[in-house]
């Protein structure tokens, strides 16, 4: 799992909508672990123990570039965190932050898949069969951070990622009965820190990999269960190496859409190789809800009734 909200989508996320449609993202997250799950890296602290809540809130906008689907959103984290964490000295120390995190921005564009819809009836035949896209995050270093402390939201640090989300249809199209399975592969890069409490951190680059099998239960009412891995990842601080990460997670999502504009997601992860004092601990419980419009479906919905 990885401990950033930025990260954390929900199944289906990567579904073509109408071009021209506008979203408002609100992802609610509640984690522990011994790990900072503001921070992307994996930063792990031996017999730590953090408790969080995280809310990601934003704003996306679907379009056409090159005649491709694509999005842009700008997300912005917040929320609080508390724990006991050990120091660079060894110290065992209690800290707390509270407030917002780095905004990411995201560039999402179809490279291969079915034609961008724009229209109705382009939206009724979307059929995703073999979808693959170029995903681009962008985390700009204006959270809060604290440099007396190595607990914070904000991370002193450009960081981002580069990944390609994949769409594989499985069977029949049809309200109902629709499956996919969906990959995520991408990969971590960060900058450097150069005032983690007055010592410079460095980051290897993280291998993400996630996935998802989806499944309609009703036309409204979908599950998926989600896996993912985490690789690489190593931490030096001032010269001192730490060691690369090998995260596994497994979690299941239950997704049921309101109506036209809303739909509401509700999934719960948790590491699965973390017996070993260095392996990282997480579990969260995180709920999506997803406020989308779009001038067609609007219009339509006014000549309905």
């Amino acid at each position: 799992m990885i401990g950033s909200a930025h990260a954390e989508v929900p199944a289906r996320f990567y579904w073509k909508s109408l071009t021209g449609g506008s979203a408002v993202p609100l992802i609610v997250e509640s984690i522990s672990g011994n790990a900072n799950p503001f921070d992307p890296s994996h930063l792990v602290s031996d017999d730590a123990n953090f408790d969080a809540t995280l809310a990601l809130a934003g704003y996306a906008q679907t379009f056409s570039l090159l005649d491709r689907p694509a999005m842009a959103a700008i997300l912005f984290p917040m929320g609080r965190i508390s724990g006991e964490a050990r120091a660079v000295n060894g110290a065992s120390v209690s800290q707390s932050a509270s407030g917002f995190g780095d905004p990411t921005l995201e560039l999402n564009v179809n490279i291969i898949g079915p034609k961008p819809q724009v229209d109705i009836p382009g939206a009724m035949r979307y059929e995703p069969g073999f979808s693959l896209d170029l995903l681009a995050d962008l985390a700009v270093p204006i959270g809060e951070y604290d440099s007396k402390q190595s607990l914070n939201l904000g991370q002193n640090r450009w960081y981002g990622r580069i990944g390609a989300p994949m769409i594989m249809q499985l069977g029949a199209w049809v309200p109902g009965r629709r499956t996919t399975l969906e990959l995520l592969p991408a990969v971590w890069l960060f900058g450097d820190n150069n005032d983690f409490v007055g010592r410079n951190l460095q980051t290897d680059p993280l291998l993400q990999i996630d996935a998802h099998l989806t499944r309609d239960f009703t036309a409204n009412l979908w599950g998926s269960v989600d896996g993912s891995w985490y690789k690489g990842g190593k931490a030096t601080i001032d010269g001192v190496a730490g060691s690369d990460r090998n995260d596994v997670t497994l979690g299941f999502t239950l997704g049921y859409t309101i109506n036209s504009n809303i739909g509401l997601t509700a999934s719960y992860r948790s590491t699965i190789n973390d017996s070993a004092p260095g392996d990282m601990r997480m579990d969260s419980f995180m709920m999506t809800l997803v406020f989308g419009w779009h001038p067609l479906i609007e219009g339509f919905g006014r000549l309905k009734e």
